[in-house]
């Protein structure tokens, strides 16, 4: 008796330990999906580079382990995270029971693990794992749309437009797995959903909160700046992204420009005549959120010369550069600002970057410069695969470095 009882202590011990780390982890949302969508951003990058580097072939078509597994998979969870904190902030409402958003959690790591073991045993398994994600993307819009309409806010229009972008979501990842799964040959409406859900999912979502959240940092920062936006600035960009995608879904490169050109005199005068953000006077904190805005008219920009030089018939590829502009330059740089912002600010700690975060700043910079020059390469004769290798790495390397710093705070909790 005496011995079974001695036995069984360490492993109540064990038990409490565990018990007392799960409260903490899922104590604010963002901890458990930043931690995920970190963890599988690099697992992402590194089956990319498996692909290009060792010529590695997946269970899926590039399309679903490239472009699906970004869009539906990755980033969507990251802000998820960040959607969980700010979203009932936005509504004055209460914050969001654990148990809730932690439930949805599990699915969601759920479905990414079998997404990824999937896209290298079974494709069976990659579906299975999508649709457990479509199931979870579901309770996650009815949890934010059940937050917006109880709130007796009269000004609710970015949580409107947060709605609509994840609704949007919601179509064309159902759009995408009933072509993939059901109508494999239905490749327009599978390029239709990947080209919605980059533009008027993921790409309108980060902007909604961008718009939203930068801001009004600037103005609690700067003394004597004023937050001055378009009244009709989200839909306007809905207009033209929703010209843009059908644009791209009928291939018509050459035709590009028509919205392209008013996308990028949109941002041009958002930014510089609007906004006129204080570049020069905040920390690297706050600039870093400035540098990943300004990615989108330089995307944009490019996105527009690409379409003329189509039309002026001339023999020079730009592969998926625009893409990527938008992808690294925008959508990772500002996660890595709003991220690095919400783990210490949550934490208890003060929400600055050091002298390494902000390098690591720098350096995703230069790698949305590499793997534009990756892109560009193809018309000079040098090494593609070299260089889309040397971008790929550079960039895990650098989010390793940030999971360092930065992860053990998020599985800590508070």
């Amino acid at each position: 008796m005496f011995t079974t009882e001695a036995n069984q202590q360490p492993k109540s011990s064990n038990d409490n330990a565990i018990q007392r780390w799960y409260k903490k982890f899922s104590s604010q949302p963002h901890q458990p999906f930043f931690a995920n969508g970190l963890l599988f951003l690099v697992f992402f990058l590194f089956a990319i580079f498996l692909n290009y580097a060792q010529g590695f072939d997946f269970t899926v078509p590039l399309l679903t382990y490239h472009a699906y597994a970004l869009i539906f998979v990755v980033f969507v969870q990251f802000f998820i995270g960040f959607l969980f904190v700010v979203f009932p902030r936005f509504l004055m409402q209460a914050e969001i029971k654990p148990e809730s958003y932690m439930k949805q959690f599990a699915f969601y790591f759920v479905g990414t693990i079998m997404f990824f073991i999937g896209i290298f045993v079974s494709p069976v398994m990659v579906y299975e794992g999508s649709i457990i994600l479509f199931g979870a993307q579901i309770a996650t819009f009815i949890t934010l749309y059940k937050i917006h309409m109880a709130s007796k806010m009269a000004e609710k229009n970015d949580t409107k437009w947060i709605l609509i972008s994840f609704l949007t979501g919601l179509v064309s990842h159902a759009a995408y797995l009933v072509s993939s799964i059901i109508f494999p040959e239905a490749i327009v409406v599978q390029k239709a959903a990947i080209n919605a859900g980059f533009y008027l999912f993921i790409f309108m979502l980060i902007f909604a909160v961008s718009q939203r959240m930068i801001p009004f940092f600037t103005s609690a920062k700067v003394q004597g700046y004023v937050v001055n936006k378009s009244k009709n600035l989200m839909e306007a960009l809905f207009v033209l992204l929703i010209l843009k995608v059908v644009l791209l879904t009928f291939d018509t490169p050459a035709l590009n420009f028509i919205a392209d050109i008013p996308l990028f005199i949109l941002f041009m005068r958002e930014f510089f005549v609007k906004w006129k953000l204080p570049i020069f006077k905040v920390v690297p904190i706050m600039w870093v959120l400035y540098i990943s805005i300004l990615w989108i008219p330089i995307g944009f920009f490019l996105s527009s010369v690409e379409s003329l030089v189509a039309l002026a018939g001339m023999n020079m590829v730009f592969e998926k550069s625009v893409l990527h502009i938008f992808a690294i330059g925008y959508f990772i740089t500002i996660l890595l600002g709003f991220g690095t912002r919400v783990v210490l600010g949550h934490s208890g700690r003060t929400p600055t970057a050091d002298t390494i975060t902000t390098w690591m700043f720098y350096l995703v910079q230069i790698v949305v410069v590499l793997r534009f020059f990756a892109a560009m390469s193809i018309n000079i004769g040098f090494d593609y695969v070299f260089w889309i290798n040397i971008s790929s790495v550079s960039l895990i390397v650098l989010l390793l470095a940030w999971s360092v710093k930065y992860l053990p705070i998020l599985l800590k909790g508070k």
